[in-house]
């Protein structure tokens, strides 16, 4: 694929905080981070450091863009392994991580995953 500059500068991803049960949820999460990276657009996400967040962030981290997870303090000890990926914004709920992803975002993407309709429709 050619190089080109997409008309968006920060996209959201949603995705979750596990692995997955299927490889092809895994190879779906870094092919969509090389998008990001080859279409020079920083990532805005939930902030944690493993399953599907940490997979795609590592990725985007690695190919040089800016990335900013956003995550509720309560679910640091949780999702947040190791070293933080790129800046990390801790806030007080699920309520003001949606509405600060929301704020820093052009355009959201969603990949499958239980953990993730969960949390989108019940704050979990």
């Amino acid at each position: 694929m050619e190089d080109t500059e997409s008309k968006f500068k920060r996209v959201c991803v949603f995705c979750g905080s596990s692995s997955g049960k299927k490889a092809s949820y895994q190879e779906a999460a870094v092919e969509l981070a090389k998008e990001l990276v080859e279409r020079r657009i920083d990532l805005v996400y939930g902030g944690g450091s493993v399953g599907l967040m940490g997979l795609v962030s590592q990725a985007v981290h690695d190919g040089g863009r800016h990335v900013l997870g956003v995550i509720p303090r309560s679910l640091m000890p949780r999702e947040v392994t190791g070293e933080p990926v790129g800046e990390v914004r801790a806030v007080s709920d699920m309520h003001q991580r949606k509405a600060e992803m929301a704020r820093q975002a052009d355009a959201f993407i969603a990949l499958p995953g239980k953990d993730l309709i969960r949390r989108l429709f019940y704050g979990m």
